[in-house]
C-alpha cells in the first residue's frame, strides 16, 4: 500500500507572544498543525497554559498533551475541540475514560509512545485510537536529534492495527525526512526545523519535495 505522508508543523512555546507569531507564520502555508502542550508533571519544561491555546478557524489541529494526568484538563480540551487529541501511554492514569469522552465529542484520539515504551505494552490503547505517535525526540523541547531506532516500532504497530494513522515526533529535518517517509509513516511532525527557520514556508516546501523523491534512500 502506497501511503501519502504529511509534513505537519509542530508548535511548542511557553510565550504567548511567540505562540501568536508562530501561528501567523505557519498559517500562510499549511492547515494541519500539531500543538504541543506540556507541564512539569510530565516534562521538564512548561508550554503556554492550555487556557491560552487557540488556532485559526479551518485548521486541522492535532493537540499533543504531554501531561501525567490529562483528564484534569479534559473539559478545556473538549471546549477547544481539536481534530485529534494525543495522550501519552505513560500517563499516571487510565486513558480509556478520556478516549471515550473525546470520541463522544467527535474528536479523534491518539496515543503517544515514549522511546522506552514497547508498542505491545500499549496495545489496549492502540486498539481503540485513530492515531499512534512514535515519539523519538526531546520531551518538552524542540531541536533534539531523532532516534531513528524508533522506526522499528512502526511495523509492530501496523501488525496490531494496519489502518491506524502513525505519526513521528522528534528531530525530523531535511537530512532524515526522506528516510522517515519511507518507514511507513503517515505523518511527520516537524518542530524547530520549520518554526526556527528564517523562511518557514520555504523549508516546509523543501521537506515536502524531499519526501516526494523517488529512488534509493541513503
Amino acid at each position: 500500500m502506497i501511503r501519502t505522508v504529511s509534513i505537519v508543523p509542530a508548535i511548542l512555546t511557553d510565550n504567548k507572544k511567540q505562540y501568536r507569531s508562530l501561528i501567523e507564520r505557519i498559517n500562510a502555508f499549511t492547515r494541519r498543525v500539531q500543538i504541543d502542550i506540556a507541564d512539569t508533571t510530565f516534562t521538564p519544561n512548561n508550554s503556554i497554559d492550555i487556557t491560552n491555546v487557540w488556532w485559526p478557524k479551518g485548521w486541522q489541529t492535532d493537540l499533543h498533551v504531554m501531561m501525567a494526568n490529562p483528564s484534569f484538563q479534559l473539559d478545556t480540551i473538549l471546549k477547544l475541540s481539536p481534530s485529534l487529541c494525543i495522550l501519552h501511554a505513560e500517563a499516571n492514569e487510565d486513558l480509556m475514560p478520556s478516549f471515550e469522552r473525546l470520541k463522544e465529542a467527535g474528536i479523534k484520539t491518539g496515543v503517544a509512545l515514549l522511546p522506552g515504551t514497547f508498542p505491545g505494552n500499549a496495545k489496549r490503547y492502540i486498539d481503540v485510537v485513530d492515531h499512534v505517535l512514535v515519539f523519538a525526540g526531546k520531551l518538552g523541547g524542540q531541536g533534539g536529534q531523532a532516534d531513528m531506532m524508533q522506526t522499528e516500532k512502526i511495523p509492530l504497530i501496523r501488525s496490531m492495527k494496519p489502518e491506524v494513522e502513525i505519526g513521528w515526533d522528534g528531530g525530523a529535518n531535511i537530512t532524515n525526512v526522506r528516510a522517515l517517509a519511507h518507514a511507513d509513516l503517515d505523518v511527520i511532525n516537524v518542530g524547530s526545523a520549520i518554526c526556527n527557520a528564517e523562511n518557514p514556508a520555504a523549508i516546509f516546501q523543501q521537506l515536502v519535495a524531499e519526501i516526494d523523491k523517488n529512488g534509493v534512500v541513503l
